[in-house]
């Protein structure tokens, strides 16, 4: 069997004296779209947070491509082929859309690549070649989130870790941004790892799902049978159906169809 490129086993991670994260595991296949859902709170952007550096879990192991990833800076999580776009999109707010994406691409060297890609992100978002020249701060939310993806691209990433891509977005510039992730995984056979509020756009998109609550991984499966449940049609997905439970703890599994 293929060794996932990211496995997680069994990872706990705290913030201060609170468990944030609890005994998760899971595998993220090379090529691949993997989706993690929850409510607001259950853990997901810790479980990115703790994958990429910027929280150092206290148990468990986190293996990238071969690489042990628990005690890793960012910038060396970066340097293996891993980025981030964080919930909130944080770009620099005082650099041009240009220099945006040129910070995207700070360790790397082949300079005539670079800016191949950079074309590449703005046939990718057309609205960043327009604002080429722009400060970050004026654009719109939604132009953000591009600039913010497209930054995160720049470094050639093997794996994508994206949190909340759709947040405060309208219905249109949710579905643009989503139809580029699928491009992007697509042409590129890039490796994603979704958080999203926007269960039905994720369950769409993705080929692979897990379910947290209150910092535990409870269910998983392939997404399309995820869609299908009837616990997440009707607490993630807002479809009551007839002889539903009142009560949404499960004990954790997988769904096969």
């Amino acid at each position: 069997m293929t060794e996932p490129l990211l496995s997680l086993r069994n990872v706990e991670t705290y913030y201060g004296p609170v468990l944030a994260i609890q005994g998760v595991s899971m595998d993220v296949p090379e090529s691949s779209i993997v989706t993690l859902l929850g409510s607001n709170g259950a853990g997901k952007s810790t479980v990115l947070k703790s994958i990429s550096g910027f929280v150092e879990p206290q148990k468990g192991t986190i293996r990238f491509a071969g690489h042990d990833l628990i005690g890793r800076e960012p910038n060396a999580t970066v340097g293996l082929g891993l980025s981030h776009v964080p919930e909130g999109r944080e770009v620099f707010p005082f650099l041009s859309v240009r220099e945006n994406l040129l910070m995207g691409a700070f360790a790397r060297r082949d300079r005539d690549a670079v800016r191949v890609d950079m074309e590449r992100m703005c046939d990718y978002f057309p609205i960043l070649r327009e604002r080429r020249e722009q400060p970050a701060l004026s654009l719109s939310g939604g132009e953000q989130q591009m600039l913010a993806i497209a930054r995160a691209l720049m470094a050639r990433p093997r794996l994508l870790l994206l949190d909340e891509p759709s947040l405060g977005l309208s219905p249109r510039l949710v579905g643009e941004i989503f139809a580029i992730v699928r491009r992007v995984n697509v042409e590129a056979g890039m490796t994603i790892l979704l958080v999203e509020q926007n269960a039905n756009k994720a369950l769409e998109l993705a080929d692979y799902g897990y379910v947290m609550e209150v910092g535990r991984i409870v269910m998983e499966g392939r997404a399309c049978d995820l869609a299908n449940k009837a616990d997440i049609r009707e607490f993630y997905l807002g479809v009551k159906e007839q002889g539903a439970r009142g009560a949404h703890r499960w004990k954790r599994k997988k769904l096969w169809r």
